[in-house]
């Protein structure tokens, strides 16, 4: 584990870790063991670090640390990454009405696979996603493991407004719009659970590293949740 990460210079201020070239849970692992390790042994001069599906950006201020140095400190977390437990898998329900207005595309996306609304439900409520990132827009969940029975291109004209809680599928890829904003997503649900809420102790309701289920619900359940804000969370 650790071996064969390469550094790249990606600006005069920030550096690239590059962990390998495949979405796999476990090169996520690797990250999250380095993202850890960076919060424990804080190197000065590093600014911020942003995790992607397979690569690792550092920001640094090359006043207090310049490039070859940093390097060397990285390298030296990179040799106890196999030490780092991350934490125990949690799987984060998430409850979806689907299609009707909620869920445009979802016709769509049946037609392009020729399968039936009822059967894209299905795959998609059938199986937990691993969150590999967070980004876009606050809290935007990018998800792996969508089967490809269901994959679909995005739109070719992207909305200009896209509803905050509209599940989406892009090619391989599903996720959650958590604020309204433009998107190209095929959008084929909608969950009435806030994802981002600045006013929340906890802002952010999914975290790297845990999982993701989908839960078909009906409209009533839809409006309940809604108002009451009621549904278990976890697993």
């Amino acid at each position: 584990m650790g071996e064969g990460i390469k550094y790249v210079s990606a600006s005069d201020s920030s550096i690239l870790m590059e962990f390998g070239d495949e979405i796999k849970p476990e090169i996520n692992r690797e990250i999250q063991a380095m993202v850890h390790l960076l919060e424990k042994e804080v190197i000065a001069g590093v600014i911020e670090y942003i995790p992607s599906y397979t690569k690792l950006m550092i920001t640094y201020d090359p006043l207090t640390i310049d490039y070859q140095n940093l390097v060397a400190k990285l390298k030296e977390l990179e040799d106890r990454i196999h030490t780092i437990s991350t934490s125990p898998t949690k799987i984060i329900e998430i409850p979806v009405l689907y299609g009707g207005e909620y869920g445009p595309d979802l016709e769509t996306v049946a037609n392009y696979n020729n399968l039936s609304d009822e059967e894209v439900i299905k795959i998609h409520s059938s199986r937990d996603y691993l969150i590999y990132m967070l980004g876009f827009t606050p809290g935007f969940p990018y998800l792996g493991g969508m089967s490809k029975k269901i994959a679909t291109p995005r739109l070719k004209n992207p909305r200009e407004k896209v509803p905050a809680g509209s599940i989406g599928i892009a090619d391989r890829q599903t996720g959650i719009y958590p604020i309204s904003s433009p998107g190209g997503w095929q959008i084929i649900g909608r969950t009435p659970i806030k994802l981002f809420d600045p006013q929340r102790e906890v802002s952010f309701l999914l975290e790297i590293g845990s999982y993701l289920r989908f839960i078909p619900i009906s409209q009533v359940q839809f409006e309940w949740i809604k108002k009451e804000g009621g549904f278990k969370w976890g697993v």
